[in-house]
């Protein structure tokens, strides 16, 4: 019996500790979820291997592009 009201002391302790980061990801949830989506977009690039010069440029340049956004983000 006693392992009962253990178990659920230690529920209702992780349901303490997890409360906080939800009411936060709420807060920050679409600005938090941008930049997620960009920080995947910037691993897929540093990834992308090629030896056309063209699409390498083109790579560069996403690079770029998606950096500045992540930069735009951390300065709001």
């Amino acid at each position: 019996m006693s392992k009962g009201w253990e178990s659920k002391s230690v529920e209702e302790q992780q349901a303490e500790r997890a409360a906080p980061v939800e009411t936060k990801k709420k807060i920050d949830g679409p600005k938090e979820r941008a930049r997620q989506s960009l920080e995947l977009q910037r691993e897929q690039i540093l990834s992308a291997r090629t030896a056309n010069p063209h699409r390498r440029a083109a790579l560069e340049a996403a690079l770029e592009q998606v950096e500045a956004q992540l930069a735009a983000l951390d300065v709001s």
